[in-house]
């Protein structure tokens, strides 16, 4: 079950880099700025694995999907909820087909598909956060207004008060904040409209064009961080009374992605 991703963290899935990852064809079709090292990043992806395990985390490692490099940040391919996966629809044109592709894995590790982002909508993970009572949306370059209202309809049916904010400076919602535990967030409010945090406590954030609101949240006040470029956060955090996990994901961050983008949370319990 997945309610809220302030909750302790007990089952992923994962996408080792191996060869796709660093087949990059076209860096901007692809969103990869920059080749990443696979030395590298074969290291500071174990370093993530270990961390995760360590915690007590089911790992489940799936190959990258041939031909789409960013199969390895897994999630934005699917949205889990407590009632089951909603197969989404990519935003960018170029990872067309991963969604189906997580779709097929959810669906043989018998995870209930409850619901279908459907054409023209377009919603990616990495613009949805869970965060207790309230599902937090935004509206990207990834994920448009279609896709928006398609999942508000699914989600309210679920129980979830929904607040959306346009996504301005960041590539998903994720890079400007993320749960930390029940009630919880590390946010960059100076990026969100007022209000949009109304109920949390918050660990806020400058705000500096990486994604400085993108953690992984293991278990209450317990998160990993990238300290390759987000050191002023994660001692914020540690200021706040928060555990840091400090890892190198430099290599990631080569594709444009943070720390949650590597994981889909499956299960989190209370």
């Amino acid at each position: 079950m997945l309610r809220d991703e302030g909750e302790d963290l007990t089952r992923v899935i994962v996408c080792t880099p191996r060869v796709e990852y660093y087949r990059v064809l076209d860096p901007k079709a692809q969103n990869i700025p920059e080749r990443a090292d696979p030395r590298k990043t074969h290291t500071q992806f174990q370093a993530l694995k270990s961390i995760l395990t360590d915690a007590g985390c089911d790992v489940i490692d799936i190959p990258e999907l041939p031909g789409h490099p960013n199969s390895v940040f897994t999630r934005d391919t699917a949205l889990v909820t407590p009632e089951g996966f909603i197969a989404l629809r990519m935003g960018l044109p170029d990872r067309k087909g991963e969604d189906e592709w997580m779709a097929e894995i959810l669906s043989s590790l018998n995870e209930p598909l409850v619901g279908r982002i459907t054409e023209p909508g377009t919603v990616e993970g990495g613009d949805v956060i869970l965060a207790g009572d309230v599902a937090f949306i935004g509206e990207s370059g990834r994920t448009n207004r279609e896709g928006i209202e398609q999942l508000r309809h699914m989600l309210e049916s679920m129980g979830y008060e929904i607040r959306t904010a346009r996504v301005v400076g960041a590539l998903h919602l994720g890079g400007l904040m993320s749960a930390i535990g029940p009630g919880r967030l590390i946010c960059c409010s100076e990026r969100c409209p007022d209000g949009f945090f109304k109920g949390y406590e918050c660990v806020d954030v400058p705000y500096d064009g990486i994604s400085n609101g993108n953690v992984i949240c293991i278990r209450e006040n317990e998160v990993i961080v990238n300290v390759a470029e987000n050191r002023a956060a994660a001692q914020r955090l540690r200021d706040r009374g928060v555990k840091v996990h400090p890892l190198d994901l430099s290599e990631f961050r080569k594709g444009a992605g943070g720390p949650s983008c590597l994981i889909l949370p499956l299960e989190r319990n209370p």
